[in-house]
């Protein structure tokens, strides 16, 4: 076997997929860089960056199919962004005025807000960089959903959270039954020449949609109760207050320090912040975990793809705030004077880190295309 067919991808199977915890943190690695810049040169980058991941590497589950409605998502936030600014004012003045709009007088306890007056060229441009960093987030998120399997995800929980990651995949399952009885019952309707729409109708399929739910609940129920779910050891009363204490804390802690990366203002302070709370919420959720008396079956690997996976999109993360705090000005170009943004080589560069698990990541298979008569 030669070296590049050992350097390249293999096909994507149970026993070498590539963790689903590992596709979050690469996602999160990418929202905290577009968190840290406003050109939007880099996040046009980043988008297209996260976009060519998730083409080359999601597979045909239905989660998968969640990214094109976060793009959706992030461009009605940016439009809406704009008509804020348009319609609400903006604080950022300018000189170069592009429109007036009729302005609505409000009383004098509304002062800072106006309907409609000026606008300006700076204007609508800052709040196009700030629409489109918000955009760029949503996008890193459904790159996450479209990659990462839900399920999977859940069950590599720990142990104090099982009864929590339970109740969340039921509600996962439950919901697509739920989808698939509604268009079963409605198609039903219509064969019997029936209307299915209007709030009678709602109202004749929602019955025996929620009698089903409810009957299938109570199988459910039964079928957990017989296999022992729910079940716990005994723990000292000073252990659960321990585990309480350092979970509580451990993730105000974790809050505290993703504030500080995500605020400009707080750099110094969030890594330090961040990682002395997930220390101590691992360390409640390893006490915590002592609670479950339950075995794991067939837990996926953390393995040496999942790492450089992870480690691409900390590396982005890292190169990112590194370039936020000895070139400010290029991430964050002002708008005040009018003046085009430039794209910075390094940085640049350093988020192209963020490709490493389209070449790592193991290759999906997908089902071949129907060929049409």
């Amino acid at each position: 076997m030669s070296t590049v067919q050992r350097l390249r991808a293999p096909e994507a199977h149970r026993g070498n997929a590539v963790h689903a915890g590992a596709w979050w943190l690469w996602a999160l690695g990418l929202a905290v860089a577009a968190s840290r810049t406003g050109n939007p040169l880099l996040l046009g980058l980043i988008i297209a960056v996260a976009g060519y991941v998730v083409a080359v590497r999601r597979t045909d589950a239905p989660w998968a199919r969640s990214y094109a409605v976060f793009v959706k998502l992030g461009l009605a936030v940016l439009v809406i962004r704009l008509v804020f600014a348009v319609l609400l004012g903006s604080p950022i003045g300018g000189t170069h005025i592009l429109f007036t709009l009729p302005e609505v007088p409000l009383p004098g306890w509304a002062q800072g807000i106006r309907l409609g007056g000026r606008v300006s060229a700076e204007s609508l441009l800052f709040a196009l960089y700030d629409g489109l960093t918000l955009a760029t987030l949503l996008i890193c998120v459904g790159a996450a959903n479209a990659l990462a399997n839900p399920a999977r995800l859940l069950k590599s929980l720990p142990g104090a959270l099982y009864e929590a990651g339970v109740a969340v995949v039921v509600a996962m399952t439950f919901a697509p039954h739920f989808v698939a009885d509604v268009s079963r019952l409605r198609a039903a309707r219509r064969l019997r020449g029936r209307g299915d729409r209007g709030l009678r109708s709602l109202l004749q399929v929602g019955l025996p949609v929620l009698e089903g739910a409810l009957e299938r609940s109570v199988a459910l129920a039964a079928a957990m109760d017989a296999r022992g779910y729910g079940r716990s050891a005994s723990v000292p009363r000073g252990v659960r207050r321990t585990t309480s204490a350092l979970t509580l804390g451990g993730l105000l802690g974790v809050c505290a320090g993703t504030y500080g990366l995500l605020a400009a203002e707080g750099a110094r302070y969030g890594m330090p912040l961040l990682l002395l709370g997930l220390a101590a919420a691992l360390t409640g959720l390893r006490l915590g975990g002592r609670r479950a008396v339950r075995t794991r079956y067939r837990p996926d690997r953390f393995g040496a793809r999942s790492w450089l996976v992870a480690a691409s999109g900390a590396a982005v993360a890292a190169l990112t705030v590194r370039a936020a705090g000895y070139a400010p000005e290029a991430m964050r170009p002002g708008v005040v004077p009018l003046t085009a943004p430039e794209l910075p080589l390094w940085p640049a560069l350093g988020l192209l880190a963020g490709l490493l698990p389209a070449f790592v990541a193991p290759v999906p298979v997908r089902a071949p295309a129907k060929e049409s008569s």
